[in-house]
Order: C-alpha cells, then sequence, then structure tokens
C-alpha cells in the first residue's frame, strides 16, 4: 500500500521549472531518501508534498485521497509532519512544553480554553511517551535552546511525532552537526523507521547517512528525476556518479 503517490509534479516559478514532471511513490513502511546537488529542486519538491507551494500541474496523493489543493495545515491534519533544515522549535520553552504544543494540537485542543484533568493527563502520558521515543524523557525540564543542536534536532521530530503522523518528512535531519551529533540523530532515524516502523522521506547531504538509512533513494538533478533505486543500484549507477555522487558512496 502507498502512504503517497506524486504523480508528474511540476512547478514553474515565472519562467523557471523548479520541478519537472516528477513522479514518486512511497510505500507503508518505507524509508525514502532524496539526494542531488545544490539547486536540484529537493526543497521546492518537499515544499510541494507539505502543501507550502501548489503544483503547476500533476497531482499528490497521500493515504488514498488527492490533497493537493490542501493547505499546509489540512495535511498535518490527515496525517503529514515535517521537519525542516533550519530547526523549528521555540527555544524558550522546555523540551516537555514543545512537544506538549504538538500534542494539544494532534488533539484537537489548542483553540480550548481549558481541558479536563483526564484530558490532560492523556496529554502527559502522550508528551512522556513520545520524549522517550527519542531518548530525550532525561531532558524534558530543560529549555531547548540551551540543549546541543542534536538534542534540539531530537526534539523538533518529538514535536513532529506528537502530530501522531503517518508519513514523516525529514529536511536536512543531520544539517550543520559534528560526526557524533550525526551519529545520534542517525540512529535515532534509525529507531523511528525500524522499530515504530514509520514511513519516513528525507532530503540529506550527507551520502553516509543516506546510504546507511534508506531502503530507496531518489536522486533529482535540475528538477528532474534522475533516478530511483536502492542504495547499491544508486551507488552503482554511471549517470549519477557523474551528476552527483562522485566518490561519496
Amino acid at each position: 500500500m502507498n502512504v503517497l503517490e506524486i504523480n508528474n509534479v511540476t512547478k514553474r516559478f515565472g519562467n523557471l521549472v523548479a520541478v519537472r514532471d516528477v513522479s514518486l511513490n512511497v510505500a507503508k513502511g518505507e524509508m525514502c531518501a532524496i539526494i542531488g546537488p545544490n539547486g536540484a529542486g529537493k526543497t521546492t519538491f518537499f515544499n510541494l508534498i507539505s502543501g507550502f507551494f501548489p503544483p503547476t500541474s500533476g497531482n499528490i496523493v497521500f493515504d488514498g485521497r488527492d490533497i493537493t489543493r490542501l493547505s499546509t495545515h489540512e495535511r498535518v491534519t490527515r496525517g503529514m509532519a515535517r521537519t525542516f533544515q533550519i530547526t523549528e522549535i521555540f527555544p524558550e520553552l522546555t523540551v516537555f512544553e514543545n512537544v506538549r504544543i504538538s500534542a494539544e494540537v494532534a488533539g484537537g485542543y489548542r483553540l480550548r480554553p481549558w481541558i479536563s484533568r483526564s484530558e490532560a493527563a492523556k496529554l502527559h502520558a502522550i508528551v512522556e511517551g513520545t520524549l522517550k521515543l527519542v531518548s530525550l524523557e532525561g531532558k524534558a525540564d530543560r529549555l531547548v535552546g540551551e540543549l546541543a543542536h542534536g538534542d534540539q534536532r531530537a526534539a523538533e521530530i518529538a514535536m513532529a511525532l506528537a502530530l501522531k503522523p503517518h508519513l514523516l518528512l525529514l529536511d536536512e535531519p543531520t544539517a550543520g552537526m559534528g560526526d557524533q551529533e550525526t551519529f545520534q540523530v542517525t540512529q535515532l532515524i534509525r529507531r523511528l523507521h525500524r522499530e515504530s516502523n514509520y514511513t519516513i522521506v528525507l532530503i540529506e547531504h550527507d551520502m553516509r547517512v543516506v546510504f546507511h538509512l534508506a531502503d530507496r533513494i531518489c536522486v533529482l538533478d535540475q528538477g528532474r528525476m534522475l533516478a530511483q533505486g536502492t542504495p547499491q543500484e544508486i551507488a552503482a549507477n554511471e549517470t549519477v556518479q557523474a551528476a552527483y555522487l562522485g566518490n561519496a558512496a
């Protein structure tokens, strides 16, 4: 069963074609990595999936429903969550409070002036469970702005998970990290995929991360889908090597 189906999507900005006739299917439980050189259209492609831009042509189906014209908020309520290349958190709030905000959105509580004691207890349990999933339960009361970059990224991923997504979109999850933080975040993503069976699509520049994690790799180049395949197939693809990988794989 496909969670996500992208059919011949194109995005034009005036005379610039940022994404050209791209199709992609993502199966339930799959880890799919999007790679490509700078300017390949990766972020625009993610923005089309998550609803920040409408496609010029083509359509997007999520969980069997056409979401091409739905807003970002509507896609979130249907089970799509995204992190960003620049970590999007509330640094002045604690880790627990950051994740609670997402849990309240998922539970439909954000516009309510009060919630019952039983609802508050349920929210508390959801937040605690989510923090345990990303190994931040021991830092729940720390201000997010005081955490190391890797822990901030884990907190942002926890906020996404608290939305109860069917599809998790990760935009450059290891951007700006040293080797140790990259290893920690990579292990977190691997756990979410293999142990919790999340369906994940990620953009990633670090080929070590991509080839360590992905079930399937999709290569964009100049807005087009250059190739799709397993890590082994992509590593052996001479066209991909010439366009992007070089000796990175």
